[in-house]
């Protein structure tokens, strides 16, 4: 994953803020970190070691394990990763602090969407899996029910944000430079720039990536899970985090299957293989085929935000008549 890959590296902007965000991992025992916190935002990490190892004496050093077939499995170690010159147990440590920090910053955006009602939903999938489309046909349909907000996550451009914006909704675009994945700080900075959204809905259109967002809490309510009819159907197998991770997976472009040899009951299946309570829902934003469920979904999963909400006030005041 990207806390040991490297992918990481490099530099976020995020619309309506002067922010810099560059995170740098090369990693033994020496660290430097940079941190300027005023209204403009620059961040850099940068993590540096000069020791060496001799991996081929470390005793949990991650091995690959070759099968008759053929097959090179890098997955078997504790970090369930590879990397070269770093063993399993410092990849697990480094995936911990990152994963740590991380987790911080998704409690107080999920703090907030509690306190005020808003149902966030963390969008996933392939890059080309419809997200945008069916976004954007989402908030055609919902956007004179409801306060609607959207947080676009892409390496770079604001093609999305701004088809998002046509539609009269407020977006945000985060450009994750060489990031392949919006992390919950990334979030919690454009959530400042967005409009009033209680009782509303903030839709988060991650990077196209079926791995690193798979690990990273945004504070959202749910994962869902895109997969388009046009990718295959054993994507939940072979990507078993993100799929285990999603409460519901979209299968979308349905309007594509009498073109495609694409065995749907197979790929549900793999799904609840992997995460046997995921929810699934098939849809088309071009034809309008099983919208009226996801929309149901949308709304049952914001009542429920709401009712919460009235019940923990009730307690509170309860808890003060008590007084």
């Amino acid at each position: 994953m990207c806390t040991v890959c490297g992918c990481s590296e490099g530099e976020t902007r995020i619309e309506g803020h002067a922010h810099q965000h560059s995170h740098g991992h090369s990693h033994g025992h020496e660290h430097e970190h940079s941190h300027d916190h005023g209204h403009e935002h620059h961040h850099e990490h940068s993590h540096e070691h000069s020791q060496h190892h001799n991996h081929a004496h470390e005793q949990d050093e991650a091995h690959s394990h070759q099968h008759g077939d053929g097959l090179h499995d890098y997955g078997q170690g504790a970090a369930r990763a590879h990397a070269p010159g770093l063993s399993q147990s410092r990849m697990v440590q480094i995936e911990q602090d990152i994963l740590g920090k991380n987790d911080q910053y998704a409690h107080a955006n999920r703090a907030r969407f509690e306190q005020q009602s808003i149902l966030a939903l963390n969008l996933v999938s392939s890059p080309g899996s419809g997200k945008t489309t069916l976004l954007t046909e989402t908030i055609r349909r919902l956007q004179q029910r409801w306060p609607l907000a959207v947080i676009e996550g892409d390496q770079q451009t604001s093609n999305d944000a701004d088809r998002i914006r046509a539609t009269g909704v407020a977006a945000i675009q985060v450009n994750t430079g060489k990031g392949c994945h919006l992390d919950a700080h990334m979030v919690g900075h454009a959530l400042a720039s967005l409009p009033e959204l209680e009782g509303g809905v903030l839709f988060i259109e991650n990077v196209g990536n079926l791995v690193c967002p798979a690990a990273f809490d945004l504070g959202e309510a749910h994962k869902v899970a895109i997969l388009s009819v046009t990718e295959g159907e054993d994507k939940p197998i072979k990507y078993p985090d993100m799929f285990h991770a999603a409460d519901v997976m979209i299968l979308n472009k349905t309007d594509l299957l009498p073109h495609l040899d694409f065995d749907v009951d197979a790929c549900i299946e793999y799904a609840r293989r992997v995460n046997p309570d995921i929810q699934v829902l098939q849809c088309s934003a071009r034809s309008g085929e099983g919208m009226d469920d996801w929309l149901k979904w949308i709304e049952t999963q914001r009542s429920q935000r709401i009712e919460q909400r009235i019940r923990n006030l009730q307690n509170r005041i309860d808890q003060l008549q008590a007084l």
